[in-house]
C-alpha cells in the first residue's frame, strides 16, 4: 500500500491514532484540564494519584516515576501536564522514537532541574541502547557514559537532579520487564463511561462557545468510542454544522444528523470498523481468522488494526480474540442485521 494512501486513511479516521492539524492541536491543548480536580473520569486512578501527589508534596520530594498505559486518546499526555502543574515543575515532553541516540537522552536529562517532569510518550519504542542508559537515571539519578574504545575507553559519570519520569504507552506488553519494574506508580486508563464523556463534552462546549443540551451531549458521547479525544473532535464537527446551518443549540437530532453524515453510526463505528467486522462476518463466516489475513484483505497495516481498530471493538464486545484468531460476536452480527447461527459458529470454533 503506498505510504501516501495509508497516511490519507489515518488522517481521515476520527480515531485516536489520526494525525492532527494545527487547529486541532491548539484546541486540544486549550480543552485540557490543568488541575487534577478538573479531570473527569477514571475516578479510582485519579484518587490514587491524588494521594501520591499529596504525599510527595508533604515530603517535599519529587514524585515517583509513573507509567500510564492504555489506548490512545484517554488522557495520558493530559495527566503528565497535570502532574507537572500540581508539583510546580517544568515538563519536558518527547517520545520514544524521537530519542534515537544515548547522547540525545543525556542532553535532555542533564537539563532537567529538581522536581521537573520528563514525559516520554510511546516509551515502549525506545531503542535498547537508550533504555539501558535510562535505568541508572531512574534508580540513582546518574548516568555512566563511555567514551573512546579499547584501552583508551573512559567512563564519565553525569549526576542528575532528582526528576520524575512519566511514561505513556499504548502497548504495555511490549515494555521490557526491567524498565517496567523501575516505575513506582503504574496506572492503566480504560475507555470512559458515556456519562463521563457527556460531562467532558459539556465542559468543552462551554470553552469553545457552543450551546449543547444534555441530550445532544449524550448523543455525541455514545458515538465517541469511549475516548475523550474523539468526543472533542466530534463536538467540533457538530459545531461546524450548527454554525453553517445557523443552529443556536445542539440537540440530539442535530448531533445525530451531523454524525450520520460523517459516517459515524450509532455505535460509534466508522467505515474501517464496519469493513473490518463485515469482512470477518461475510467473507470468513464470522471467524476465527488471523489478523494477518484481515490486514491483507483490507490493505491495511497490522499495527493499524491492532492499535486503532480492535481495542474499542473488543471493549464494546463486537470482537473476540482467540488462540485461533479474531471472532465476530453475536452483537456484531446483530449490528448489521445479519442472522447469527450459534450452532454453526460453535462448530467452526
Amino acid at each position: 500500500m503506498p505510504k501516501e494512501n495509508k497516511d490519507e486513511i489515518l488522517e481521515s479516521r476520527i480515531i485516536e491514532g489520526a494525525q492532527e492539524n494545527e487547529e486541532d492541536i491548539v484546541l486540544n491543548i486549550s480543552l485540557r484540564p490543568h488541575k487534577l480536580s478538573e479531570f473527569i473520569g477514571q475516578k479510582e486512578m485519579v484518587e490514587n494519584l491524588k494521594v501520591c501527589l499529596t504525599a510527595a508534596k508533604q515530603r517535599k520530594e519529587p514524585l515517583e516515576h509513573i507509567l500510564f498505559s492504555g489506548p490512545p486518546g484517554l488522557g495520558k499526555t493530559c495527566l503528565a501536564h497535570i502532574i507537572a502543574h500540581e508539583m510546580h515543575g517544568k515538563i519536558t515532553a518527547t517520545s520514544g522514537p524521537a530519542i534515537e541516540k544515548a547522547g540525545d537522552l543525556i542532553g535532555i536529562l542533564t537539563n532537567l532541574e529538581k522536581g521537573d517532569i520528563l514525559f516520554i510518550d510511546e516509551i515502549h519504542r525506545l531503542s535498547k541502547v537508550v533504555e539501558e542508559f535510562l535505568y541508572p537515571a531512574m534508580e540513582s539519578f546518574e548516568i555512566d557514559f563511555v567514551i573512546d574504545k579499547g584501552p583508551y575507553a573512559k567512563t564519565i559519570k553525569f549526576h542528575l537532579k532528582p526528576f520524575t519520569l512519566v511514561g505513556a504507552t499504548t502497548r504495555v506488553g511490549l515494555l521490557t520487564g526491567p524498565l517496567r519494574s523501575r516505575f513506582g506508580i503504574l496506572h492503566h486508563l480504560d475507555f470512559y463511561q458515556i456519562e463521563d464523556l457527556a460531562e467532558i463534552i459539556k465542559r468543552s462546549a462551554e470553552i469553545i462557545g457552543i450551546d449543547v443540551d444534555n441530550e445532544g451531549a449524550m448523543e455525541i458521547s455514545r458515538r465517541a468510542r469511549g475516548t475523550p479525544r474523539i468526543a472533542n473532535r466530534l463536538l467540533r464537527r457538530v459545531r461546524d454544522y450548527a454554525q453553517v446551518a445557523k443552529i443556536e443549540k445542539v440537540t440530539a437530532l442535530v448531533a445525530a444528523k451531523t454524525l450520520d453524515d460523517m459516517g459515524i453510526d450509532k455505535a460509534g463505528l466508522d467505515d474501517i470498523d464496519r469493513r473490518f467486522l463485515k469482512l470477518i462476518i461475510e467473507f470468513y463466516n464470522g471467524g476465527p481468522v488471523g489478523v494477518e489475513s484481515l490486514a491483507a484483505s483490507l490493505n491495511e497495516e497490522i499495527d493499524t488494526l491492532v492499535d486503532s481498530v480492535e481495542p474499542y471493538l473488543l471493549k464494546a464486545r463486537y470482537l473476540k480474540r482467540t488462540s485461533r484468531g479474531r471472532l465476530a460476536t453475536k452483537l456484531a452480527f446483530d449490528h448489521f442485521g445479519i442472522h447469527y447461527n450459534k450452532e454453526k459458529q460453535e462448530e467452526m470454533f
